[in-house]
Formats: structure tokens, C-alpha cells, sequence
């Protein structure tokens, strides 16, 4: 009897502990989401993101590329020659030939190339290399913005398929509930047929309704999931917002700031500027191109290139050397104004930028300001909507309305909650796209 209550104890105990830590996992894997944890999480593990910053460490190796253009480079060669016949002179009246060279002729050779001035081109190159990380850099802020506004929209998303699913349940059960007392009606021969049925059909509708938002739901999760660079089937719940607070700021002010925030303004100047550098690396054409050699040589007549009769063992030589192409039929000048071209169209298009922007800005603004009007608005309807259906339902139990008069009061009442619920919402998503124009999160 002792050993069998040991056994249960022990067995009790391993059942507590697997419940223990299978509901702490659980608990672990599902998370309530605030919305700044949420752009924040967002912004921190995103796969898209993370791929996108790796262009900025490829900047960095093609800076590292170019500034080694500065410094000299060293080469190495090693060949070998051969004669088809003895290298050998004749001179009139001294005889036989004289032997001028070897048959066999191997040498080794060590070059330091320095380039002494190549028209600008190399530093012209190395500014364009330091220019492309500060693009990379601005591009990865472009995408952080726009990744904070999708987080935003898969947060808010949530939040309406949560409150279509909290509607389709409430209509659910409302219209089951007058499909019951219907059916009270019928069996006591208060209503005819027709009219139970379309309670019934009715009352079918909202449960097919309520399985598709609560699928909607589900899907909503795993697309906020998606964007977190999380397991798309992961558990997951959102903070409630249902209180807005109406933006303060006018048009000038909010285009001002995103003039000087947007990093797509910033990359057109960067843009600017690297047109320039190319406008000069084109010009460097016109200039001559001077080197600097220094070669130590090594030479013999067998493959340890250790001399011979006819060969120093080694040597060394220095030149300097200038090549300047003067002329080629007007290329570099065309180079040069294909250059200023593409400048001209980077300014127009920083041009439709600022355009593009005080739009988006406009767009925001007003989606904004209708969403604050509306979502009072909604909220009445719906007072109004619930106190309606209450007065139709009394009347339909008093049998001095009919079941249509309940089931239009109802369909009122949810199309109430859902323009509510959906104002609300579009105020929070416009607020987060004038944040986005704006150049923040």
C-alpha cells in the first residue's frame, strides 16, 4: 500500500509538471501586442528589412574597392623564351659567327604600378563609392517607414476583424434569438409559415457570416505574423483601441516637416551629388593619364632565372609614363552632357517629389478629418440602431410589427457597428499614413 501511494504521488507530480510547462510555453508563444511594440518588433526582425541592410555593408565593400585604387598595385610575371636557332651574328672578314644571345631565355619579373593623375577619375570614383552608402542608408530608412505603416495596418486590421467577428456574434445571436421566438409563434398558430422560415433563413446567414469573419480573423493574425517575421501560425492578441484623439496641425506645417524628414528627399540630393562625381569622371577624359613603374627583373638561361652568359641575374628599372587620348570624335564630350542630362532629370524629379508629397499629406489630412467627423457619427447610429431593435423586437413579441420590421432593425444595427468600428480604425490607419508622409512613425 505504501509503494502504491508513492507511485500515485509520483505520477500526480509529473502530470502537474507537464500541464505546468506546456501552459507556460503556451502563455509564452502567445503575446499581447501594444502598437508601439509591435512597429518596434516589426522594424527589429523583418526579414525584408534585414535583407534590404545588407546593401548598406555592400556599399561599404565597393568604398573599400575603390579607395584601393589610390595605392600602388603589385604584379608578378614569369615567362619563357625559346629560339628556333642560336642567336648568332656575322661579320665580314672576322671568321666564324659570334654567338649574341641564348636559344633559352627565361625571366622572371616584379612590377609596382603607382598612378601619379588619371584626370580626377579615381577620387571621383571613391566620392561616388562614399555617396552610395549614405543611398543605401536612406534607402533602409525609406523601408523602415514603410514597413512601421504596414505594422500598423496588419495591427489595425486585426482590430476590425476582431470587432467584425464581436458584430457577427451579436447579430448571430440576436437573430437565433428571434428565430426562437418565432418559432414559439408558429406552434401556437400566431404567424404563418413564410415568416418562421425567414427567421430561420435569416438566423442561418448570421452563423455562415460569424465563421467567415472569424476566419478573416485568423488570417488577419497570420499576415501580422508575416510581417513580423514570425510562425505565421503563431498565437497572437492586439491592445484595443477605441479612443482617438483628433490630430492638431495644419497643411503647411505638416508639408514643412516632411520636407525636412523624408529620406526620399534626402536620397535625391544624394542623387545630385553622385551626378556630379559622374559628370566629372566623364570629364576626366579629357586629361592625360600619368603612371609610375618600378620593375625588378630577373633573367637566365634556365628556369632558376640565376643569370647566364648573356643574362644578368637581376635588375630593377623605373619609368613614368603618360597617355592622354585627345581625340575621339566628340565621345567624351557627349559623355560629359548625357551626365548633365541625367541631372536635369533628377531635378525634375525631386521637383515631382515635393508634389507627390504635399499630396500624400493632402490624402492623409482629409481621410483624417472625415474619419474624426464620422466616428460620432457611427457611434450615435449604433445607440440608435440597438434602441430600435429593442423597440421592433418588443413590438414583434406584442405581434403589432412583423418579423421583416426585426429583421431590417437588425441588419440596421450591424451595418451601425460595423461603419463604426471601421471609422474608428481608418482614423488610427489615416493618422499612421500622415505619420508616413510626414517622414516618421
Amino acid at each position: 500500500m505504501r509503494c502504491t501511494g508513492w507511485f500515485l504521488m509520483a505520477c500526480v507530480s509529473c502530470l502537474l509538471f507537464i500541464l505546468y510547462f506546456s501552459s507556460g510555453a503556451s502563455a509564452k508563444e502567445k503575446k499581447v501586442y501594444t502598437l508601439e511594440r509591435c512597429v518596434k518588433e516589426a522594424l527589429t526582425n523583418n526579414w525584408k528589412l534585414k535583407a534590404k541592410k545588407e546593401q548598406i555593408n555592400q556599399a561599404e565593400y565597393v568604398k573599400n574597392q575603390a579607395r584601393a585604387d589610390f595605392l600602388p598595385k603589385l604584379s608578378t610575371s614569369y615567362g619563357y623564351r625559346r629560339y628556333g636557332m642560336e642567336q648568332e651574328v656575322f661579320f665580314t672578314g672576322l671568321g666564324g659567327p659570334i654567338e649574341i644571345g641564348s636559344q633559352n631565355n627565361y625571366q622572371w619579373k616584379g612590377r609596382v604600378t603607382q598612378p601619379v593623375f588619371t584626370g580626377f577619375a579615381i577620387l571621383s570614383n571613391y566620392r561616388l563609392s562614399e555617396l552610395g552608402i549614405d543611398q543605401s542608408q536612406l534607402e533602409v530608412q525609406t523601408q523602415e517607414l514603410n514597413l512601421a505603416l504596414e505594422a500598423k495596418a496588419a495591427y489595425f486590421n486585426i482590430l476590425t476583424a476582431d470587432m467584425a467577428v464581436e458584430t457577427a456574434e451579436k447579430a448571430a445571436e440576436a437573430l437565433e434569438g428571434h428565430a426562437e421566438v418565432a418559432r414559439n409563434f408558429y406552434k401556437v398558430g400566431m404567424i404563418p409559415i413564410n415568416d418562421l422560415l425567414e427567421s430561420e433563413v435569416n438566423a442561418s446567414n448570421s452563423k455562415h457570416d460569424l465563421t467567415s469573419a472569424r476566419n478573416q480573423a485568423r488570417l488577419a493574425r497570420s499576415n501580422f505574423n508575416a510581417v513580423l517575421s514570425r510562425p505565421v501560425n503563431a498565437e497572437v492578441e492586439v491592445e484595443e483601441i477605441k479612443v482617438h484623439n483628433p490630430e492638431k496641425g495644419d497643411f503647411q506645417e505638416y508639408v514643412e516637416i516632411a520636407f525636412k524628414n523624408r529620406p526620399e528627399m534626402k536620397l535625391i540630393d544624394v542623387n545630385l551629388l553622385q551626378t556630379d562625381q559622374q559628370i566629372r569622371l566623364s570629364r576626366s577624359k579629357y586629361y592625360p593619364e600619368v603612371v609610375l613603374t618600378w620593375d625588378y627583373i630577373k633573367q637566365g638561361d634556365t628556369p632558376s632565372v640565376s643569370g647566364g652568359d648573356f643574362h644578368q641575374a637581376s635588375n630593377w628599372e623605373a619609368a613614368v609614363g603618360l597617355e592622354w587620348t585627345f581625340w575621339e570624335w566628340g565621345k567624351t564630350y557627349y559623355s560629359v552632357k548625357q551626365q548633365q542630362s541625367v541631372k536635369n532629370e533628377v531635378l525634375k524629379t525631386k521637383m515631382e517629389l515635393e508634389q507627390q508629397i504635399q499630396l500624400q499629406i493632402k490624402d492623409a489630412v482629409l481621410d483624417l478629418k472625415t474619419a474624426e467627423e464620422n466616428v460620432p457619427i457611427t457611434k450615435k447610429a449604433v445607440a440608435q440602431g440597438e434602441e430600435n431593435l429593442r423597440v421592433s423586437q418588443e413590438r414583434y413579441k406584442a405581434q403589432v410589427s412583423t418579423s421583416t420590421e426585426v429583421l431590417d432593425a437588425q441588419r440596421y444595427l450591424t451595418r451601425a457597428r460595423v461603419n463604426h468600428f471601421r471609422s474608428l480604425f481608418e482614423y488610427h490607419l489615416a493618422r499612421a499614413r500622415l505619420f508616413r508622409a510626414m517622414g516618421t512613425y
